[in-house]
Parts: C-alpha cells; sequence; structure tokens
C-alpha cells in the first residue's frame, strides 16, 4: 500500500524510480519505472539493485505470523544500500504516547490485536539504531489507510502525532508526499513521524 503511492508521488514529481516486488509487479508500469522482483534478505541481489540509485525508501511490512522477519530484512537492506540514504517506513509502535511511555503499551493507539505488528515495528528500529548505514526511520500515525492527496500533514520527532478529537491518522497517500519530501529536502531528525 506505501511502497506503490510512493512510487506514484515520486513519479509525479518528475524522479525515476527502481521498484522492487517481492511478488508479482504490476503488467503496464508508468515509463519512469524501473520493475524488479527482489528479495530484501538477498543482499548480493539487493546490492546490485540499489547500486548507483540516490535513496531508498524501504516501505514492506511482513505477513502475518513473520513478524520476527522485521529485525533481519531492515539490517539486510541496510547492508545491501551500502551508505545509500535509506527511508525506512515502520510503525507506530516506539513513538512516545502522550499519556507517557510507549505508543505500543498504549490500548488508546494499539488495540491488542495489532501488538504483534507494532512490537516489530519497535525492533525494527532497534535494528537502524544498530546499523551504521545512512538510515532515517519515519513512524507514521496510528492508522493509516488508502484516502486522499491532501499534500498536508504535520511533522513531528518521536511523540505520536493526535488530533484534538485524539484520532492519530494519516492517509497512505499523503504519507507518500511526507516520504518524499523527506528524500527531497533531508530533515535533521534521524527518526520522526507524521500525521493530521
Amino acid at each position: 500500500m506505501t511502497g506503490s503511492r510512493v512510487v506514484a508521488e515520486a513519479v509525479s514529481r518528475g524522479h525515476h524510480v527502481t521498484a522492487v516486488f517481492r511478488r508479482t509487479p504490476p503488467e503496464s508500469p508508468h515509463p519512469d519505472v524501473d520493475v524488479v522482483r527482489g528479495d530484501v534478505t538477498d543482499v548480493g541481489h539487493m546490492s546490485t539493485v540499489l547500486g548507483g540509485v540516490d535513496a531508498v525508501v524501504g516501505a514492506t511490512r511482513p505477513a502475518p505470523g513473520a513478524e520476527d522477519t522485521v529485525a533481519m530484512a531492515v539490517t539486510a537492506l541496510l547492508d545491501a544500500a551500502a551508505g545509500t540514504r535509506v527511508l525506512v517506513v515502520g510503525g507506530a509502535g516506539p513513538l512516545r504516547s502522550p499519556s507517557g511511555g510507549l505508543v505500543i503499551d498504549d490500548p488508546a493507539f494499539v488495540p491488542p490485536e495489532w501488538r504483534t505488528i507494532a512490537s516489530a515495528s519497535t525492533r525494527q528500529l532497534e535494528a537502524c539504531e544498530a546499523h551504521a548505514g545512512d538510515w532515517v526511520y519515519l513512524s507514521p500515525p496510528a492508522m493509516l489507510e488508502p484516502g486522499v492527496r491532501t499534500g498536508a500533514y504535520r511533522r513531528g520527532t518521536t511523540t505520536i502525532l493526535a488530533a484534538a478529537d485524539g484520532s492519530s491518522r494519516i492517509s497512505a497517500e499523503d504519507l507518500a508526499v511526507a516520504i518524499v519530501d523527506e528524500l527531497e529536502n533531508p530533515g535533521r531528525e534521524r527518526y520522526f513521524t507524521v500525521g493530521y
């Protein structure tokens, strides 16, 4: 969901994109998109694919039941990128909650059925922090769904952004706007969040 919207946003701004798909790639990609099939854990292949790119967006999500692979996958991606800037799209779990503690421990943001994937995003951030590569980690808000591209969002650091009604959300389209904005004009933070 996120990756396809990042590709569309980047192409709409005139960037040439290499899109790596784990499964079946689209049949008719945009002419400014090179489509490659790949597995992020295949460091040798991914090193070749990523050679010469200006930046990498890691926007993969594990299949249910495979959440324990997230830290290994992001480490492999950072190894394959070999010094190229990598923007890792993680999860909201490691953000601080306005009520204190972490979002993963706040049922207002992470209901029990989301806890496994939220835990995986915490391990993913820890794997980034342990890696010497050039990375930036983006935690989306608690709710990320397909929606409308408004081009508007707020940027924060390590505390989840919530609206006046307590909701924490952004459309996948506006998350893509924030991602491409970060790639074009990097912020100073190595870990940040966005939301409405």
